[in-house]
């Protein structure tokens, strides 16, 4: 007989993972503990932005659903930064037009539900209240009606985000299983920048904006229907500017005139509008092991993180790669004995426990590169440079970021190199001499010089 799967989660990883299942020919049954959002009438732009990248494209285009995908995301080659003098700066992501590319959270969740639903069965508001590990068996209570259910599977996957019902009420009561959940003192509160009257974009669509203020930071993605979402982070209390001191109309106002004036000259209602969305927190969390018997932790449930790269749908996407090609590598079908699932769950944790962990970290290093050393001008430099070598020798040298965002580079393994890299390019540039005014022909002279065909950083 065919494997039972149970998904309990049908945000973006748990719908994705159930395409996978379905293709693979298990029989699956997806449960979500909200109502189905594609009833919601959610509005592009409602919920907090997402960018995709390398590792969310292979995992979409192994299945062949990339395409289907792209026709709802928008190309970001680059950055632009907006200082307080109201000055625009732009920075490229890598070479060649490399873009990550923006989304709306529920656009791509819907069109991965539809697409799981093809095959799958997803039963919405049904909360989980317990998982029995030894069984198999998943209790959940639909909201609406009451009723008390019980579903035995041969394997259950949770992907029901970084506050798990099945990790709560499951993992964590086991013996020796770790887990941590530590905020960041900084909160985010979403604000909506609506399309020109004709429909047109307020800014160029084509770059990731950012407002760095040093200790806190703004951003804006682009939607399909010419707005923005952005996401102001900034810290709860203890700063000059923090939220806890938006208490009134006048202080939003006053703080965005002050602070973000070319933002406040687009949207000079912002303060009207600061109230439809709800000001919210942001928790790294960490656990292990991933895995007991027959059930197993993917995506946030497993190393949720803050979105500082970009990254949570990325990784959770990476999460169902590796799943399944450890699945490939041990033989497992729908057909094949729980042993078999076992040594693919094995291998699965010792595989992404230190990539989970990378890409936390980071995540927060990120925050400072965002909020901060995106304006200070030895950074800059940097990044040049590390652009130059990488366009001279695109096979040995891969900056950081492009190792995070444009190739599948494990996260730890990007993670040292671009610490190793620091270092080596703190002290190419002191060696050579390096400024803002050197010239090009000079900085190529200097790479050549001291790399060529000895650089190896990958």
């Amino acid at each position: 007989m065919k494997k039972q799967a149970t998904i309990v989660g049908a945000g973006l990883v748990g719908s994705l993972w159930a395409i996978y299942l379905n293709r693979a020919g298990f029989d699956v049954k997806v449960f979500e503990r909200r109502p189905d959002m594609r009833k919601a009438n959610i509005v592009a732009g409602k919920s907090i932005n997402l960018a995709t990248s390398y590792r969310g494209w292979k995992a979409l285009d192994a299945l062949g659903i990339g395409d289907e995908i792209r026709k709802i995301a928008i190309p970001m080659y680059g950055r632009t930064l907006h200082a307080e003098n109201e000055q625009q700066f732009y920075q490229p992501y890598g070479i060649n037009q490399q873009a990550i590319y923006s989304v709306s959270r529920g656009a791509i969740n819907a069109k991965l539900m539809d697409i799981a639903e093809e095959k799958a069965a997803i039963f919405f508001n049904e909360e989980c209240l317990n998982v029995d590990l030894k069984t198999n068996t998943c209790t959940f209570k639909n909201s609406q009606t009451g009723t008390v259910s019980e579903i035995k599977s041969d394997l259950v996957f949770a992907t029901d985000g970084a506050f798990s019902a099945v990790r709560y009420h499951a993992m964590q009561k086991l013996d020796r299983f770790s887990y941590s959940q530590n905020y960041i003192p900084d909160g985010y509160k979403e604000i909506l920048l609506p399309a020109n009257a004709d429909g047109s974009f307020k800014l160029d669509k084509n770059t990731l904006h950012i407002w760095p203020r040093a200790e806190f930071m703004l951003i804006a993605l682009p939607n399909f229907d010419g707005s923005f979402t952005c996401t102001l982070f900034m810290p709860f209390e203890g700063h000059k500017h923090c939220f806890n001191n938006l208490t009134s109309k006048e202080k939003i106002q006053d703080f965005f005139i002050n602070v973000f004036p070319d933002f406040y000259k687009m949207m000079p209602d912002v303060a009207n509008h600061w109230d439809e969305h709800p000001l919210s927190s942001l928790a790294i969390v960490r656990c292990f092991p991933w895995y007991h018997n027959n059930t197993v932790l993917m995506g946030d449930a497993a190393h949720a993180t803050v979105p500082f790269f970009g990254q949570g749908m990325n990784c959770g996407f990476e999460d169902c790669t590796v799943m399944w090609d450890l699945m490939q590598k041990h033989g497992a079908t729908p057909e094949s004995d729980s042993k078999v699932f076992e040594k693919v769950f094995a291998e699965y944790q010792i595989m992404r426990k230190p990539n989970g962990d990378a890409v936390q970290d980071l995540s927060l290093l990120n925050y400072v590169v965002m909020r901060d050393k995106v304006n200070d001008p030895a950074f800059q430099l940097q990044q040049k440079i590390e652009r130059r070598i990488n366009e001279l020798y695109p096979d040995k040298y891969f900056p950081m970021y492009s190792m995070v965002s444009f190739s599948d580079i494990e996260y730890h393994v990007a993670l040292s190199k671009g610490k190793e890299q620091d270092a080596l390019m703190a002290q190419f540039i002191a060696d050579n001499q390096i400024n803002i005014n050197t010239s090009s022909e000079s900085i190529d002279k200097a790479i050549h010089a001291s790399f060529g065909e000895n650089l190896v950083l990958n």
